[in-house]
């Protein structure tokens, strides 16, 4: 039986759910599909502020890609490269969100878990979580471009750390080497979480797609042109820009609107 991809709207902030019981929410064929597809129509959604990621209970955020069906998905090279085009669509849906997404971590968050968290904006987890991808024990590589953003995240030598010696590591050494953005308790996991969610949906909207924008542009090692850098004040023409600095002088909470 396949796992699902759940997704809850509250509000301003959509939760996408991970949920494969009995597997610690491993991700198959049908959940990279389905992520891809759901994580597509959230970036189109415009009422939308923030997108959570998260593991289907508190036991596991996604303990890897399904290899129960490797023998069947990933037994040819064609099969292989088809399995891995589909997970790399799922994953480039989430870095390319327009939205802020923010990675709730409970438990193991290993192979393609870690992968998936390491394309969200902000990963905040407990504090027994644990990261690594002991593939090397398994006897398979991981897909190049399924390497990017970790190496991205954390660098080379970290990431040839993790490969290498196939370790887990744990919530404190993943901060420490810049895997997570934040650990809480583990009962405080989900609360700040959303809060920090809140948080982020208490900004203007705009601001903060255009800050994820160029944040990615400029780790492109290709000096700005100068209609880029006009472009970077478009703030200038906007209701919100307006209505922040109004609220400011006025000393009152903005009403932003994503205009």
């Amino acid at each position: 039986m396949s796992g699902r991809i759940l997704c809850r709207r509250e509000s301003t902030i959509a939760t996408v759910t991970l949920a494969n019981p009995g597997k610690l929410n491993a991700i198959d064929h049908a959940m990279w599909q389905e992520l891809a597809a759901i994580v597509g129509e959230l970036s189109d959604d415009e009422e939308l502020r923030c997108v959570i990621v998260r593991g289907e209970g508190d036991q596991a955020f996604a303990a890897g890609g399904d290899i129960g069906e490797f023998a069947s998905k990933r037994d040819t090279l064609e099969h292989a490269m088809a399995y891995h085009a589909q997970a790399g669509a799922a994953l480039l849906a989430l870095f390319t969100c327009r939205h802020p997404t923010i990675a709730l971590i409970q438990g193991p968050c290993i192979g393609g878990g870690l992968e998936l968290a390491a394309q969200c904006d902000l990963r905040i987890c407990g504090a027994s979580s644990r990261f690594g991808a002991p593939i090397n024990k398994l006897g398979f590589s991981m897909y190049p471009a399924e390497m990017e953003a970790l190496l991205r995240l954390v660098g080379s030598a970290t990431l040839l750390e993790i490969l290498l010696e196939g370790r887990i590591l744990g919530a404190v050494e993943a901060l420490a080497k810049g895997l997570v953005t934040r650990v809480v308790a583990d009962d405080e996991v989900a609360a700040e979480a959303y809060a920090s969610a809140r948080r982020i949906c208490a900004g203007a909207p705009l601001v903060a797609r255009w800050h994820k924008q160029w944040i990615r542009r400029l780790q492109h090692d290709v000096p700005l042109s100068e209609d880029e850098l006009r472009a970077s004040f478009a703030f200038l023409e906007t209701e919100d820009y307006r209505e922040g600095l109004a609220a400011f002088i006025e000393k009152r909470q903005p009403n932003f609107r994503g205009r």
